[in-house]
């Protein structure tokens, strides 16, 4: 019997305001739990510069057990731009790492870099410094029993964004703390073959996600664009790979209609991915 578990992302809501104090939905994990639970998912995954008053062991897990879902993972967002985190970002880490050990030791850590600038003439050195960083956090991370990952991206000014670079990153990750998120969609915006990509890298992915895009690279709602999650989800299974896939929807409606996009994503959940990822 598969062992893959599938949860929401925070990012639709991000999109849609929970930034700011006076955006609709800051402050409002309780509402996208509930509504991830709504839509059949089993759980949900926050990005942790936004979880304001849910950072909090025993909100969280009250507001995770009336959705009835699980927290899947928290994203560590960071910028890593020095050989060394800054006291910062040490900080940061630590707080997230002593919060998932107490109160949720089955979540995954996803450390994920903010994109600023790229450069190609200090690119090797920048993504020296992430490195060195991520692979530092996650023994951190490990040594208190946290199951880490990571996650690069597709926009302009993110250093990990080609083939070239993917190529360098994933021989670099410390495979005995630190595996790797695959985003199905970040891949295919920069020409890479998601399916192929983890293929030939199955062996360090331990967190998964799933975004759709249409043909002229716009973001697209789940099963309305060409990412072929169907190959993608059965090569999962015959692998056995054991782990959450994380549906994240940056389409357009997003920024209006959050709770909306994430029901329907839920329903090609239940309809698509769930009879192959439960078999």
């Amino acid at each position: 019997m598969s062992k893959i578990k599938i949860a929401s992302e925070h990012y639709a809501w991000v999109m849609a305001g929970c930034i700011n104090p006076d955006e609709p939905y800051t402050d409002k994990i309780g509402h996208m739990a509930k509504i991830c639970g709504q839509a059949g998912f089993e759980g949900f995954e926050p990005i942790d510069k936004f979880m304001y008053s849910s950072y909090d062991g025993k909100v969280l897990q009250d507001e995770m057990n009336a959705a009835d879902i699980e927290l899947s993972s928290v994203v560590l967002l960071d910028d890593w731009l020095s050989p060394e985190e800054t006291a910062a970002e040490r900080e940061a880490a630590d707080k997230l790492i002593d919060f998932l050990a107490e109160f949720f030791p089955n979540a995954v850590m996803m450390l994920c870099q903010m994109p600023t600038t790229r450069d190609e003439k200090d690119l090797i050195e920048r993504q020296d410094n992430l490195i060195s960083c991520i692979n530092e956090i996650s023994r951190r991370a490990v040594a208190k029993g946290i199951k880490c990952s990571y996650h690069p991206n597709s926009p302009e000014a993110s250093i990990w964004r080609t083939q070239s670079d993917y190529d360098r990153l994933l021989p670099m990750l410390d495979a005995k703390v630190l595996g790797w998120t695959p985003d199905v969609g970040h891949m295919a915006y920069t020409g890479m073959d998601p399916v192929q990509m983890m293929r030939d890298h199955r062996a360090i992915i331990n967190h998964v996600h799933y975004k759709d895009m249409h043909e002229d690279k716009s973001w697209a709602l789940m099963g309305e664009g060409i990412i072929d999650f169907k190959t993608l989800t059965q090569d999962l299974v015959d692998t056995n790979y054991e782990g959450w896939i994380i549906v994240e929807d940056e389409c357009e409606r997003s920024v209006n209609e959050p709770d909306q996009v994430t029901l329907e994503c839920g329903e090609y959940t239940k309809k698509v991915l769930e009879p192959i990822s439960k078999g």
